[in-house]
């Protein structure tokens, strides 16, 4: 691995981006990088919780299959994002299947090197409370659209969301890169791919949203946060 690769991407992880110098190049050389094709799984629900990812390339979704094959996407992460982290604090096995949505490449940091930095750099333990905290938030809100909203609402919330995760001071419009499938933004808001079909159209025929090959534009993310709240 480039050592120089390795670093900025750390730089960019919230988690090591107050790292002193000398913490970042200790971590980078600790480092492991994998490639995953698109659609590969990165781990299964149930798997050994033996390494935490950072995302270098691509995007990957965290879900929960279900015995039926459905799946519910609780979380999409991208270049910057970590993702595995809770297996390593308590040992239990994954509670949840990481795989990814396009070609992808993480930055796999091992169990055991793990819990040393968070045991001895204060800055890297109050940087994961931090992350752990946004990700309770996270749920909170996701489970409020299940519970609050209808499926025109959820789906409109969502895109919101992705829209200002993407950019959070956005108020007009807005240009996402979208590896998502309708299948894949119905497993995030607990529809049908049909269902969603549906309202997307209405989204498009309303100029809310344009889809232009591998990017999905938001025209005006104010006015969808609108409608998510009709």
């Amino acid at each position: 691995m480039q050592n120089d690769v390795a670093i900025e991407s750390l730089r960019r992880c919230a988690l090591f981006a107050h790292g002193d110098d000398r913490v970042i190049a200790d971590v980078a050389r600790g480092l492991r990088r994998r490639r995953f094709r698109r659609n590969e799984v990165i781990f299964h629900q149930g798997d050994p919780g033996d390494s935490l990812h950072i995302v270098a390339i691509g995007a990957v979704k965290i879900l929960l299959p279900s015995a039926e094959g459905e799946e519910a996407i609780i979380a999409t992460v991208r270049p910057g994002d970590f993702f595995g982290e809770l297996a390593l604090l308590d040992g239990a096995p994954r509670s949840a299947t990481a795989e990814a949505l396009e070609v992808s490449e993480t930055l796999v940091l091992s169990r055991d090197v793990f819990r040393d930095l968070v045991a001895n750099d204060p800055r890297l333990r109050d940087a994961l409370l931090t992350g752990l905290a946004h990700e309770l938030r996270r749920l909170t809100g996701h489970v409020e659209e299940l519970h609050f909203l209808d499926l025109a609402g959820r789906l409109a919330m969502r895109l919101t969301r992705l829209a200002r995760e993407a950019d959070p001071h956005a108020r007009g419009e807005v240009r996402l890169d979208w590896p998502f499938t309708q299948s894949d933004l119905a497993a995030m808001i607990g529809g049908t791919r049909q269902s969603v079909n549906k309202l997307l159209s209405g989204l498009l025929d309303d100029d809310l949203v344009s889809i232009e090959r591998d990017t999905l534009v938001i025209t005006d993310v104010d006015r969808l946060a609108r409608r998510a709240e009709r």
